[in-house]
């Protein structure tokens, strides 16, 4: 339940922060064998930590759900790391979002062999294991705004290329529009919330409401100022919506603790009692800043009052993908129509 740290920056790293074009490819700083951390959070369903962004799996009699899919760079320790749970196949993916620190195994586990025949003999076990019916194959889930921005991220089509399955592979095929999307799977009720303009424009929250467990993605980082993707449709006002909204799906246990836990996208699995500490903490540091905007501050002046101070001892390490000036800059430009210094 740690937050997994940064390792240093690799070439290729870098050529994937310049093809989706915000910070959070930054996040492909991982070791090449990653060690992964399976934590059982209650009812069917588990948490997976190490692969990137964390990872939620519920599993039951008829398969596999798998929330977000970490690094590309992790999808084969992830895929053992679930095969530690179920054998059953893998029938669904869910991204909360179109970060390739939370989707960049989708093109993995969708690349499964359809027959586990002619594979090699130490690997035959593991392909069998995680094939589907072909009646009812694996299907990726997401918001539309996901589906529309991992396609812009795209590579421009080369000379006689084109565009087949091949080139999309990892794709989310059941895009959903509607604010909710719900299913049953396992004997479990499964209901996708989309937070709209929250940390991104195609966050979705899911709620395994029979094993009261809520996966909310990056909308939560507890120990670390939150991503505010201004770039890509984020704001604070949405952000503190969707952490209002988790408070809302979350019912506490005794004395106020347990009961509904949160699965981050980040950090340590999580009860009520840790999102309202989060969300009092933005809110604090968006009122801050929105009273030196009232007052005419320039975006310096407003990062030179240092206006997260009382906070950055907990929420800033040197490991940290968002830094205080960055979580203040990201407020203010979603705050101000400008967004300029």
């Amino acid at each position: 339940m740690r937050r997994t740290s940064l390792a240093s920056l690799t070439a290729a790293a870098v050529v994937a922060a310049l093809a989706v074009g915000t910070m959070s490819a930054l996040r492909a700083q991982q070791p090449q064998t990653p060690s992964l951390e399976t934590l059982r959070v209650q009812g069917n369903v588990y948490a997976i930590f190490g692969a990137g962004g964390n990872v939620t799996v519920q599993a039951g009699s008829d398969g596999v759900l798998v929330v977000d899919t970490g690094l590309a760079a992790t999808a084969g320790a992830l895929l053992a790391e679930i095969r530690k749970l179920s054998n059953g196949p893998i029938r669904f993916i869910v991204n909360t979002h179109f970060h390739p620190d939370h989707v960049g195994g989708n093109a993995a586990f969708s690349g499964l062999p359809p027959d586990p025949r002619g594979v090699a003999p130490e690997r035959a076990a593991n392909a069998a294991a995680a094939i589907a019916d072909p009646l009812q194959p694996l299907n990726i889930i997401a918001h539309e705004n996901v589906l529309n921005r991992m396609t812009k991220a795209l590579p421009p089509l080369q000379p006689g290329q084109t565009g087949g399955s091949e080139r999309l592979r990892g794709m989310p095929i059941d895009e959903y529009f509607a604010p909710t999307k719900d299913m049953r799977f396992n004997g479990e009720a499964i209901v996708l919330y989309h937070e709209t303009k929250a940390h991104t424009d195609g966050d979705s929250l899911v709620l395994f409401r029979g094993s009261d467990v809520v996966s909310a993605g990056d909308i939560f980082t507890p120990d670390a100022y939150p991503f505010i993707d201004v770039a890509s449709g984020g704001s604070v006002a949405g952000e503190i919506a969707a952490l209002n909204h988790i408070l809302q799906l979350a019912v506490p246990g005794h004395t106020e603790e347990a009961g509904t836990y949160i699965v981050p996208g980040h950090g340590r699995i999580c009860d009520e009692a840790d999102v309202v500490e989060f969300r009092d903490m933005i809110v604090i540091v968006r009122d801050r800043v929105q009273d030196m905007i009232n007052r005419k501050a320039t975006l310096d002046q407003i990062e030179s009052a240092k206006l997260t101070r009382d906070y950055d001892p907990e929420y800033v390490t040197p490991a940290s993908f968002v830094k205080a000036d960055q979580f203040v800059e990201a407020i203010y430009k979603s705050l101000t129509a400008a967004g300029t210094k």
